[in-house]
């Protein structure tokens, strides 16, 4: 009997290793097509790993995007950043500081009172109002956001030369290592720290580089979940 058991338990983790393996298989070498490894429910996984993740599966509706050619070397058509035009404006009605030699502007604290989006967009473009948002243990965890004139989200497609507002949530505040990685041909990083007040806080970002942008950052050892900003060039 337990040899019956012991077997089957062998031949279910066997199967899930399998599974596992293929499908970092059918990520490897398109990362804009995806191939991402883990459950849609974020809540599933640590918020820093899942949102790693959810970015190698982020649906870019980029019609003449294809393997061979990368999207980010093509002039985009304003239909392209028509969905995303509240999170994004030029730099003369962008408001705030430059980030200048670090990845986004200092942060200062953000008084949510009566200005509260209406709802938040996750990296898989799942909508939630931010009543319930808020009120969900998510909201107790380091969060960052691209914030909009009337939600926010995770995910934008933008001009380049655009500036964008972040939103990070650092519940106990404290200092903050902020990541940046751009994927092009190649993948590059950037880490700048900064000092983040308890709750939340406002920065600036300035997408000034063609190609795909991920940022997060860490506090203690929480890290944030991961916002993306594919950056284009303008037809």
């Amino acid at each position: 009997m337990n040899y019956r058991i012991n077997s089957r338990i062998i031949i279910c983790i066997a199967g899930l290793i399998t599974c596992l393996l293929a499908g970092f298989a059918s990520g490897e070498g398109d990362f804009l097509q995806g191939g991402y490894v883990g459950s849609g429910d974020r809540s599933m996984a640590d918020p820093g790993i899942s949102g790693m993740l959810q970015w190698l599966d982020r649906p870019v509706s980029l019609p003449w995007y294809s393997s061979e050619s990368s999207f980010y070397k093509q002039a985009a058509p304003d239909a392209t950043f028509t969905p995303y035009k509240e999170y994004y404006t030029t730099l003369g009605s962008a408001g705030g500081s430059a980030a200048g030699s670090g990845i986004i502007s200092n942060p200062a604290k953000y008084d949510i009172a009566g200005k509260s989006p209406s709802r938040v967009y996750y990296g898989s473009g799942t909508g939630l109002p931010f009543s319930q948002y808020s009120s969900s243990a998510q909201s107790q965890s380091s969060e960052l956001w691209i914030h909009g004139e009337s939600s926010w989200t995770q995910y934008v497609i933008c001009p380049a030369g655009t500036w964008l507002q972040l939103i990070a949530h650092a519940p106990a505040g404290g200092t903050a290592g902020f990541y940046q990685m751009i994927q092009t041909d190649a993948t590059t990083s950037r880490y700048s720290t900064y000092q983040f007040s308890p709750g939340y806080n406002s920065m600036n970002f300035q997408a000034d580089a063609i190609g795909r942008h991920m940022l997060y950052f860490v506090i203690g050892s929480q890290p944030s979940n991961v916002v993306i900003v594919d950056v284009l060039a303008q037809a």
